[in-house]
C-alpha cells in the first residue's frame, strides 16, 4: 500500500465523471465531486488536485474508450485503467451508485486489489477498429441473407441445392425471382439491396485489412502466424492487432487465460469440480481461435500451407510442424473417447494459443513494441 500518493477513482459515463479523492495517509475518501464529461472540465480538476503533490488517477475499462486516460497522462499524472470484470464485489454489498463505485476503486487501488490493463496507442486502437468493424459487417451480412432467405420461403420459393446457399448459381437463381404482387417484388428487391450492400462492404473491408496486413508492424508477424494451419491473412491480422503486445503475457498459460479459452474451477476441500471454458477473455482472439482449431480435424498439409511458409525462419515452421501433428493428434484422440467435437475443438484452440505465443516469441521487437 502506497499512502504518500492520493488517489482519485472515477467514475466515467458519456455525460459526467463523478470523482472520489483518497487523501494521502487516509483510510476514507474525503471528497467528492461530479463533472461534465469533457477535456475543459476534466482538466480543471486534474490541475485542482494536482498542485496537492502526488496523484494517481484509476478508472474501469468501459465504453468511453482511453480519451480520459490520455488527456489525464498527457497532464503529467499517472492514470490508470482497469478491467472491470476482475474488480472484487462484496457479497453483501447490494448498493450501486457512481459515488460508491469512485470510492472503491480508489480504495481497491490503493490495496493493490485491481488488475490494470494495458492501454492501446491511438494507432494499435485504430488498427484494432478494422478488423472489429469488419466483424460487424459479416454479421450485417448474415443477418441480411437470414431475411431474405425468410422471406422467399414464406412465399414458397426454394433454391433447390439448399446445401450451397450464395454461392454464383443461388444468386443467379435470386435474380430470376418474379413476384405477381408489387408489394411483395418491392420487398424483394430491399432484401436484394440489403444483401449488395452488405457484400460490398465486406469486400471493401477484406481489401482494406490486405493492405493493413502488408504494412510495418504487422507485414511479419501476420507472416509468421500464417505458418500456422487454419490461420491465414484476416485471423493472423486480427491475433496480432487484438494482443497488440506478446510480450506482455509471461507465458503461454497466460495467454491461454487471455483468451478464455481455460476451464472454469470450483473446488473446496476434498471436492474438485472443473467446468466449460470461463470466457473471460478477449472474445474476438476466442473466436479466431475456435474457427481455426477446426481445421486439425485432418491430418496432411494442403499446398496453401506449404507456399505460405516459404521464406519464413526455421524455427518458426518447425512450431508448426509440432502444433499440426500435436493438435490433430488430440483432436482424434478426444473424439475416439466420444468427446463431442465441439468439445476437441475447444481443447485444440486452447493449445493453438500455445503455439501462437511460441510464435510471437519469433516477432521482430519493433512489431510487439
Amino acid at each position: 500500500m502506497n499512502y504518500s500518493t492520493t488517489v482519485v477513482g472515477l467514475d466515467v459515463h458519456k455525460k459526467t465523471i463523478v470523482a472520489s479523492v483518497l487523501p494521502a495517509g487516509s483510510e476514507v475518501v474525503t471528497e467528492r465531486t461530479t463533472i461534465e464529461n469533457n477535456p475543459a472540465a476534466l482538466a480543471k480538476l486534474v490541475k485542482k488536485i494536482g498542485v496537492r503533490g502526488s496523484v494517481e488517477f484509476v478508472y474501469e475499462a468501459g465504453p468511453c474508450g482511453y480519451e480520459t486516460h490520455r488527456q489525464i497522462s498527457g497532464l503529467g499524472h499517472p492514470c490508470f485503467v482497469i478491467a472491470p470484470a476482475l474488480t472484487p464485489v462484496r457479497p453483501g454489498d447490494h448498493v450501486k451508485t457512481d459515488s460508491r463505485d469512485a470510492d472503491k476503486l480508489a480504495r481497491y487501488h490503493r490495496a493493490g486489489e485491481l488488475t490494470v490493463i494495458r492501454v492501446p496507442t491511438c494507432e494499435e486502437e485504430a488498427a484494432r477498429d478494422l478488423p472489429r468493424a469488419r466483424e460487424d459487417a459479416m454479421i450485417d451480412r448474415l443477418r441480411s441473407r437470414h431475411r431474405l432467405s425468410r422471406f422467399l420461403l414464406r412465399q414458397g420459393r426454394i433454391f433447390q441445392d439448399a446445401k450451397r446457399a450464395w454461392t454464383t448459381k443461388h444468386k443467379e437463381w435470386l435474380r430470376t425471382q418474379k413476384f405477381e404482387w408489387p408489394a411483395l417484388t418491392q420487398t424483394f428487391e430491399a432484401g436484394m439491396r440489403a444483401v449488395d450492400d452488405a457484400d460490398a462492404r465486406m469486400e471493401s473491408l477484406d481489401r482494406q485489412l490486405e493492405d493493413l496486413s502488408l504494412q510495418d508492424p504487422y507485414r511479419t508477424p501476420v507472416k509468421f502466424l500464417r505458418c500456422l494451419r487454419g490461420i491465414d491473412t484476416l485471423s493472423a491480422l486480427t491475433l496480432v492487432v487484438e494482443a497488440q503486445d506478446f510480450k506482455r503475457f509471461e507465458g503461454a498459460r497466460a495467454f491461454m487465460s487471455y483468451t478464455g479459452a481455460v476451464g472454469r474451477e470450483h473446488s473446496s476441500g476434498e471436492r474438485t469440480r472443473r467446468g466449460s471454458i470461463t470466457k473471460a477473455g478477449n472474445a474476438h482472439i476466442r473466436r479466431i481461435l475456435i474457427e481455426s482449431a477446426w481445421s486439425y480435424r485432418r491430418g496432411g498439409l494442403s499446398a496453401a500451407v506449404k507456399k505460405r511458409r516459404e521464406g519464413c525462419p526455421p524455427d518458426v515452421i518447425l512450431i508448426a510442424r509440432k502444433a499440426e501433428v500435436r493438435l490433430h493428434r488430440k483432436f482424434a484422440r478426444m473424439v475416439a473417447q466420444n468427446k463431442p467435437p465441439q468439445v476437441a475443438v475447444t481443447a485444440v484452440a486452447r493449445e493453438l494459443a500455445g503455439f501462437i505465443w511460441s510464435i510471437a516469441r519469433h516477432f521482430p521487437t519493433a512489431a510487439t513494441a
